[in-house]
């Protein structure tokens, strides 16, 4: 669904929207701060956003659609450091002060300036078509699982498994460039429970006593997150006769799916019948978010979103971007699932956690 309206709230946020929700998880500063001044979090976090600079500098570079790509990296290196340099000077330059919208915002602004559209479409293709392959197999083992509650904790696993799979993470960047991942040992690897918000036996408990009618599921990266974590999932729900919308975004940003990329993964993925590994999916819908960043403002949403979404009963935001830094907290008139890994050092310390912890924030209604 291609959006040209305005944007609207996503209708279920408690409302007031406006005074009960706020975007961002992690309080860069408070009003007592020194607005001239930048605060220890906020100089923590423009460093994140500064380490960072190399490994977007290098997808520019090996950009094949855009003429002269070396140079155009080399100026959107020097000119995003240059701005995050800045901000730590001034917190109240460059449409400051910062928080993780805006440092998104501002390094995504100067890539599409510079012509840069979509410079991780090379490794999301062939993470795609990695994932495809394994596609199978993953759902044939979940099937295989009788115990409905066994089940769903090892749908939930291959979904935090395949979150790991992010290129917006500097150190997962490197790891990534070495040897990519194996999905299984992902899944096998987890770090043990408790994690550091662990909801999972509540969830549980709830999924063996309830179908939901129609659940929203904000997806997050491309590769194995989306085809081997996310889509296993969905189909699990479709068949408990949930309808489910994928909720993705509109234009690329780092690797994760767009709306477009995720139709043609579905139909990729469907068997001669049209079905999902044997699963109808004439209730599998797809959405245009409207997004363009890693991190997702729930109070801007397409209006087509808007009214797909006005019924459901469930809403899942998955991935650190969208569940951890900057949902975690907000409120829903229903059922809600935060889930994703935490992939920054700096996230793990707000949290109280240990880094590549997993997170599984289940609220009822």
């Amino acid at each position: 669904m291609e959006s040209s309206s305005p944007s609207v709230p996503f209708p279920l946020l408690q409302a007031p929207v406006e005074s009960t929700y706020r975007a961002c998880t992690i309080p860069y500063r408070f009003p007592s701060d020194n607005p001239r001044k930048a605060t220890p979090v906020e100089i923590q976090w423009i460093d994140l956003f500064l380490n960072s600079v190399p490994s977007f500098k290098q997808r520019a570079e090996n950009d094949p659609t855009v003429a002269d790509a070396p140079a155009k990296a080399e100026k959107f290196a020097q000119r995003y450091t240059s701005i995050l340099e800045d901000l730590k000077k001034n917190p109240e330059s460059h449409g400051g002060p910062p928080d993780c919208l805006l440092l998104c915002r501002i390094r995504e602004l100067i890539l599409r300036e510079l012509g840069f559209n979509d410079i991780f479409k090379k490794v999301k293709d062939e993470e795609n078509a990695k994932a495809m392959s394994l596609f199978e197999g993953v759902v044939q083992r979940n099937d295989e699982i009788e115990d409905s509650e066994k089940r769903a904790e090892n749908l939930i696993r291959g979904i935090l498994a395949g979150n790991i799979f992010d290129l917006g993470s500097a150190q997962l960047a490197e790891v990534f460039a070495k040897d990519g991942m194996s999905f299984l040992a992902s899944c096998q690897n987890l770090l043990s429970r408790p994690w550091v918000i662990d909801d999972l036996d509540a969830f549980k408990t709830k999924w063996t006593k309830k179908s939901w009618e129609k659940a929203v599921i904000f997806v997050d990266n491309s590769g194995a997150d989306i085809i081997l974590g996310i889509l296993p999932f969905a189909r699990e729900l479709l068949r408990r006769g949930t309808t489910v919308i994928l909720a993705a975004n509109d234009m690329p940003s780092i690797n994760d799916v767009t709306y477009l990329e995720l139709v043609e993964i579905i139909n990729k993925l469907k068997d001669e019948n049209g079905k999902l590994a044997g699963v109808d999916v004439s209730n599998l819908l797809v959405a245009n978010s409207g997004n363009d960043l890693p991190v997702i403002d729930l109070s801007s949403v397409t209006p087509e979103l808007a009214y797909m979404a006005s019924d459901a009963d469930l809403v899942v935001l998955e991935g650190m971007g969208r569940g951890i830094e900057t949902n975690l907290y907000a409120q829903m008139k229903c059922d809600s699932i935060k889930i994703g890994m935490v992939k920054h050092p700096e996230v793990a310390q707000f949290l109280g956690g240990r880094l590549y912890d997993c997170v599984f924030k289940f609220s009822e209604a």
